[in-house]
């Protein structure tokens, strides 16, 4: 390989088994790299081979807690001061992308100030999947690749061969999502509408549509606490529906939700692996985005089109 197109893999601490998957497909070895953490919680990242005039990808999710997207940011430092030629976060799951914008008077923009802080730090691109509002790609000033988990989930929900298929939306802000898949299966679609007690507490919820003697797959870019989609489910199975299942981008399963979903109406939820997950729950289910990943960054390496990737 040509030195333009020279490049290296590097992790984070809690990606790097996504990571290793990602470089078995690329069939290039991991970069080494060491991570140094010290009593009082600080850490600091060393490059054990030189990166000089290469382009590295760094990937890590920036899930919870705050040492994963920390541990982004001086990886991307240390890159840059070690002279690497272009710097590339691979960022599976995008934290705080939730806050991306003031809902309520006196609140900060969280997705806004990460942005920020990976272009100071010298980030050159990112590469990233699902994010909670597309918009969010405005807030960087360096090319962002925006990825999307259809491009596995769909085709395993193609494999199940259910008949009488339909897609529902816990919320009417995925609405848009949920009608692409709608029309990719050439299915009916149903939207939830909800209100809101407080922050992760549904206090109402709505079906708007017939789930009667229906196959329903709720579809949805992550689950939490798992809160509004168990109860999708559970109210769309007394309304007669046939089954009920799941499927999502990011598995984040934070707090009761694994108990929730087990003792829900869902036959099973489906995730990607942006995230870790390492709670026991017999209806999870994750399907890898290693091969999709790997092939971006083949494809960034050699100034290929990605968007040609894409189902939808």
């Amino acid at each position: 390989m040509s030195q333009k197109n020279d490049f290296l893999v590097f992790s984070g601490t809690n990606t790097r088994y996504l990571a290793e998957k990602i470089c078995q497909s690329l069939g290039c070895p991991l970069g080494k790299m060491v991570m140094t953490k010290f009593s009082d919680g600080e850490f600091a990242v060393s490059y054990e081979e030189s990166i000089r005039g290469r382009d590295v990808f760094l990937v890590q999710s920036t899930f919870p807690n705050s040492d994963n997207l920390m541990e982004l940011l001086l990886m991307i430092d240390a890159a840059k001061r070690a002279s690497a030629r272009q710097i590339n976060a691979v960022i599976p799951y995008f934290g705080w992308a939730r806050q991306d914008r003031k809902d309520k008077p006196r609140v900060s923009i969280g997705a806004k100030l990460v942005a920020d802080l990976l272009s100071v730090a010298g980030v050159n691109r990112v590469i990233t999947m699902d994010l909670h509002a597309d918009q969010i790609q405005g807030f960087f000033d360096v090319p962002v690749d925006h990825l999307y988990a259809s491009g596995v989930l769909l085709p395993y929900l193609q494999s199940l061969n259910l008949e009488d298929i339909c897609i529902a939306s816990p919320d009417v802000g995925g609405s848009k999502r949920a009608n692409t898949f709608a029309k990719y299966l050439g299915c009916p679609l149903v939207l939830c509408n909800k209100t809101r007690a407080r922050a992760n507490v549904v206090e109402s919820m709505q079906i708007i549509g017939d789930v009667k003697d229906k196959n329903v797959i709720i579809v949805d870019d992550m689950v939490d606490t798992a809160g509004t989609i168990t109860k999708a489910a559970d109210i769309m199975k007394a309304a007669g529906a046939k089954s009920v299942r799941a499927c999502a981008s990011h598995c984040v399963m934070s707090g009761p939700a694994s108990e929730r979903v087990q003792a829900s109406a869902l036959e099973e939820i489906v995730f990607t692996d942006s995230i870790p997950y390492t709670k026991r729950c017999d209806k999870v289910k994750q399907l890898s985005v290693a091969d999709m990943f790997a092939e971006t960054i083949r494809r960034v390496v050699a100034n290929e089109s990605i968007s040609s990737q894409y189902i939808i």
